[in-house]
């Protein structure tokens, strides 16, 4: 082979192996898929089981002698509902109770003397613990509209103490 081959040789080599180091220090990743399946008439949409209701930065005076907040609106989401008989779900909503008002849930953190209150579409409480008035569904994809707001728990002045919270509230579907 002559000297200008091998020339040539070793220079394609050594480009590839540079294209080859190159290429390893462009990015990498894992892509993680998780779910359930579940033994339903409809699918839960994915950002609709476990979403953040931000309920924003409430004044004291706002929630005062039982004051509330501004409700601040959430969908569940329901798609493919594909069904011969159970043509209704209900919805109950579970968590830690408040401490004053067990229909309310609990909020966790720094601030105190309220609580959460979900509410359906019609803005009726939805009772913690209680399902929801059975709503009909159509073939498809469907929608539950909700709100929820903080409700004060006392009408002693000074009883709501400001800070952080965050709540959780679990929710269970229940066709007919």
């Amino acid at each position: 082979m002559s000297n200008f081959k091998k020339s040539v040789l070793v220079a394609a080599v050594l480009s590839l192996s540079a294209f080859a180091a190159n290429a390893a220090d462009q990015g990498k990743g894992t892509v993680t898929f998780s779910g359930s399946i579940i033994d339903a008439p409809c699918s839960i949409v994915a950002d609709a089981a476990d979403q953040v209701v931000d309920m924003g930065q409430v004044s004291t005076a706002a929630l005062a002698n039982k004051g509330s907040s501004e409700p601040r609106s959430f969908n569940i989401g329901l798609e493919k509902c594909d069904f011969a008989t159970m043509k209704t779900v209900a919805i109950t909503f579970d968590g830690t109770p408040d401490g004053v008002d067990t229909e309310m849930l609990k909020l966790i953190g720094l601030a105190d003397g309220a609580g959460i209150v979900i509410t359906d579409e019609a803005g009726a409480p939805i009772k913690r613990g209680v399902a929801s008035t059975a709503k009909s569904l159509d073939k498809g994809n469907n929608s539950l509209k909700f709100s929820a707001y903080l409700q004060g728990t006392s009408i002693t002045e000074g009883s709501v103490i400001p800070g952080e919270f965050s709540s959780v509230a679990n929710f269970t579907l229940a066709y007919n």
